[in-house]
C-alpha cells in the first residue's frame, strides 16, 4: 500500500525538487500545499502520513503547521527542510514534534538516509 506523502512548500521549484528526491522505489502517493493552511487541511484529509514541510510559507508558516499538529494530535512524521539552518530554527522544530531536519536543497541521498534513519523507508 502506497504511503502519502505531503510536501509542502510555498516554492513549486521547490515542491518539485523535493518530489525528485523521494526514493523511486518507495511506493508514494505524492501531495502538495502551497502554504500551511493547505498543508494543515491536507493532513487532516489523510494525505500527509510523511510531511516534508518548509518553514517559510505565507498564510500559516512551518512552526504553525507543526503546533496544529501537535496541538490536533494529527498522525504526521514530519521532517522539516528549509534553508533557515539556524541552530534555533532546528531546535524549535524539534521541540515542536519535527523528526527531522534537512537543509534546502535536499537531494535524493539525503532523503533516503533520513527516511531510512527513521525507519519510514524499509527493505530498500
Amino acid at each position: 500500500m502506497a504511503t502519502n506523502v505531503l510536501i509542502c512548500d510555498d516554492s513549486s521549484f521547490a515542491r518539485k525538487q523535493m518530489a525528485r528526491a523521494i526514493p523511486k522505489e518507495w511506493e508514494v502517493d505524492i501531495h502538495f500545499a502551497g502554504d500551511g493552511v493547505e498543508g494543515v487541511q491536507a493532513i487532516r484529509e489523510g494525505k500527509g502520513e510523511v510531511v516534508f514541510l518548509d518553514l517559510t510559507m505565507p498564510n500559516l508558516d512551518g512552526y504553525g503547521v507543526l503546533e496544529t499538529i501537535r496541538k490536533e494530535d494529527l498522525p504526521a512524521m514530519v521532517i522539516v527542510v528549509s534553508g533557515d539552518i539556524q541552530p534555533d530554527a532546528q531546535d524549535r522544530v524539534k521541540k515542536l514534534g519535527a523528526m527531522a531536519f534537512i537543509k534546502k536543497p535536499i537531494d535524493a541521498e539525503k532523503a533516503r538516509e533520513v527516511l531510512t534513519e527513521y525507519g519510514i523507508l524499509t527493505g530498500a
